[in-house]
């Protein structure tokens, strides 16, 4: 077990903080070692407002994991998420000093690279640099321009930024943990991983990531990162539209939300009724679970309506073959999928972690709202960009090549010059 590459992925929600320990099993496929999870008060909406409960939280959750997995956790892969994420494009070029010899991964490389000096608004640090088509001596549309002739490389980058502060609100609570960060990945990035199906990825798909504090979208077309927004609305607001309108409390607005709450109010009964215990022995309040699945109904249009928005802004609304994929914790509102697909009119299913997961003892994770969690331990073991992938084993490759053929040049110059001696020594002992 400890020459296995091992991976611990930490997502620090609104609602709950999750940590999973995971290697890859003789398949391929992620097995989970150990779950942890913690109730989340000192986040709201993906920020970090409160350090010492969320340190509590994380060294909780984390304590769980690893005493499932038989393991000391020291090393993280992190979410991020919030409203204050934003993501532009830009375009970049370089020049290269001849035509002739091959465009490198050492090129495609420094043109990356480049893209992290850009000038950005002040407060903000880049996280992301997602390469989409490159463009070879103007040629456009190159997708992976590695081994091909040209002087001008350039490309159009999805770049991806996140708040200062809020990064180093994240460091500061991991590292009081007595954790260190890996990586930082952008929380729908991570979802994708466990969610969607390469065969999606290449044919157009939007995945919507309903948390409990925000929505986050990621469009993907041939098999390319091409959009991703946050919608400062989540499951809890779910929550307080429910507490406020039916006149309960919070905890007990949660319970209706989970149990009875339906996306589509046509599709309650008219005649169910709920009944909550007063508070302080007052007499008991019936809820109409009609009336709760119209408050939920208004609220989640809402949300679906701008989700679609981001969509139509991307300018790859008829482009998705793969429709939409909803998950998160959200996702598990009953009648979701007919409420995303009678709006947008897009086919739609509810994105389960279990696309890459192999045999698992804890069940639980495969649910849609340990979507971001499973993608972060994926993200240990997989690229974000499936050309990362290809230009690492070439890496591997060539590596492999270079060494062989310096370690055979020199075999061979020993033998000949052992041939030399012999025949030398030979020669003289003829005489």
């Amino acid at each position: 077990m400890e020459k296995e590459k091992i991976v611990v992925g930490l997502d620090i929600g609104t609602t709950k903080i999750c940590a999973i320990v995971g290697r890859k099993n003789d398949f391929g496929k992620l097995e989970v070692l150990g779950m942890g999870k913690a109730e989340s008060e000192g986040v709201i909406k993906g920020i970090v407002t409160n350090i010492d409960k969320t340190v509590f939280a994380i060294e909780k959750a984390i304590k769980e994991a690893s005493d499932m997995a038989g393991i000391d956790v020291g090393v993280v892969n992190v979410g991020i998420a919030g409203q204050h994420i934003r993501s532009s494009i830009h375009h970049g070029g370089i020049t290269r000093t001849t035509k002739d010899d091959e465009i490198s991964i050492e090129d495609v490389n420094r043109l990356t690279e480049d893209m992290y000096r850009i000038v950005i608004p002040p407060g903000s640090e880049i996280i992301h640099v997602m390469p989409q088509d490159y463009m070879v001596d103007y040629e456009e549309d190159i997708k992976d321009p590695v081994g091909m002739s040209g002087v001008k490389l350039e490309a159009d980058f999805h770049i991806i930024t996140a708040q200062t502060s809020a990064i180093n609100n994240i460091n500061k609570c991991v590292r009081r943990g007595n954790l260190e960060i890996e990586d930082l990945i952008l929380e729908p990035l991570a979802s994708s991983l466990a969610v969607l199906s390469e065969e999606e990825k290449e044919a157009g798909v939007c995945l919507i990531d309903i948390g409990g504090g925000t929505t986050d979208v990621a469009i993907f077309y041939d098999s390319i990162i091409r959009h991703t927004a946050v919608i400062p609305f989540g499951g809890n607001i779910l929550t307080t539209d429910i507490q406020h309108g039916l006149m309960v409390m919070a905890k007990q607005a949660e319970q209706l939300k989970t149990r009875f709450g339906k996306a589509i109010a046509e599709e309650a009964s008219p005649n169910e009724i709920v009944s909550i215990p007063g508070i302080r022995n007052r007499t008991a309040k019936e809820i109409s679970v009609k009336n709760l699945s119209h408050i939920i109904q208004a609220r989640m249009e809402e949300v679906i309506e701008m989700a679609h928005g981001e969509i139509i802004n991307s300018g790859f609304e008829n482009r998705l073959a793969g429709g939409i994929v909803i998950t998160g914790g959200g996702a598990q509102l009953s009648c979701l999928k007919q409420l995303v697909e009678y709006m947008t009119g897009m086919d739609t299913r509810i994105g389960y972690p279990n696309e890459h997961l192999g045999k698992s003892k804890i069940e639980a994770v495969k649910s849609p709202m340990y979507a971001t969690a499973v993608g972060l331990v994926l993200s240990g073991f997989r690229s974000l960009d499936e050309r990362d992938e290809r230009y690492k084993e070439a890496r591997v490759v060539k590596g492999k090549a270079k060494k062989v053929t310096s370690s055979d040049f020199f075999t061979n110059i020993l033998n000949k010059t052992k041939g030399l001696l012999i025949d030398d020594l030979d020669g003289k002992n003829e005489y």
